[in-house]
């Protein structure tokens, strides 16, 4: 199954368009799409919040619970939690995961917060 590239409009394969759609996910503030208020994830509302382990387990919970909900093609197996020192306000989040249609693993990152 072949997807289509969001900025570009080009074919994606479908681990590529797996990854475009985790970081869709993740990327999107709940409350956010009109049509679909409930799409999304709560990771941009904690790339601000206090830089300690309550944060770390609401950022991984997060990103499980969105994908759960969102990306019945994959299966969470690990989540791990970057912050940038030279990028305050963002949060990298490096994830492996396992396709459901054939056990294959594959990783994604996906980084969130401010662009400057």
């Amino acid at each position: 199954m072949r997807g289509m590239n969001r900025t570009t409009g080009g074919p994606l394969d479908s681990i590529e368009h797996i990854r475009q759609s985790i970081a869709d996910i993740l990327t999107t503030p709940i409350g956010s799409r009109l049509m679909r208020r409930d799409y999304g994830s709560l990771l941009p509302e904690l790339v601000d919040q206090p830089l300690n382990g309550a944060t770390a387990l609401r950022a991984y919970s997060a990103t499980v619970v969105a994908l759960m909900r969102w990306e019945p093609r994959i299966r969470v197996q690990r989540v791990v939690r970057q912050v940038s020192t030279d990028r305050p306000g963002r949060l990298t989040l490096e994830m492996t995961a396992q396709r459901i249609d054939n056990g294959d693993s594959l990783t994604a990152e996906v980084t969130i917060g401010r662009e400057s």
